[in-house]
């Protein structure tokens, strides 16, 4: 199962359209995963073209996207259990944010964004992976998204750079 991870696309604002080396990854793509901060519901519109897409909203998506998005979900993912968050709030960090959103529930990996930095490493026997953002990198030297292979025994998580 190839999953493609996104998150802060914010659309049309930083971008009028995906990249075309995500566009290709999209094209294989099993499932879609989208951390938040969407911009517009036309993101939405243009990744389902593809897969099955899931996700939350962020802190700038309006009302329409909290409408169609939570702000925490956990899905299935094969066999593996995927919390999903934004990473917004005050306090703490990003990741320890999203990371503790989810105390109590039994997720294998936790997909969050919101900070636009990548972030692949383990917490506690979790995986946790921000996948940058495809369209807007701020201080970071590279765009970015991630890509999770969910078909073993184990997660395989990897940033794409570009």
């Amino acid at each position: 199962m190839k999953i493609i991870v996104l998150s802060d696309t914010h659309m049309p604002k930083k971008a009028k359209e995906l990249p075309s080396c995500l566009i290709q990854d999209l094209k294989t793509a099993d499932l879609i995963i989208h951390a938040g901060d969407w911009q517009d519901s036309s993101v939405f519109s243009m990744l389902s073209d593809f897969a099955r897409v899931e996700g939350v909203h962020g802190n700038v998506d309006d009302e329409e996207m909290k409408n169609m998005f939570p702000a925490k979900k956990i899905i299935q993912a094969g066999s593996f259990s995927i919390g999903i968050v934004h990473g917004h709030g005050t306090g703490k960090t990003t990741e320890r944010r999203a990371f503790e959103t989810f105390l109590g529930d039994q997720v294998d990996c936790i997909i969050y964004g919101h900070s636009h930095i990548p972030v692949m490493k383990y917490s506690e026997g979790i995986l946790l992976f921000n996948p940058g953002s495809p369209t807007d990198k701020r201080r970071q030297q590279h765009y970015s998204y991630g890509v999770i292979d969910a078909s073993g025994a184990k997660l395989d998580a990897k940033h794409i750079y570009f």
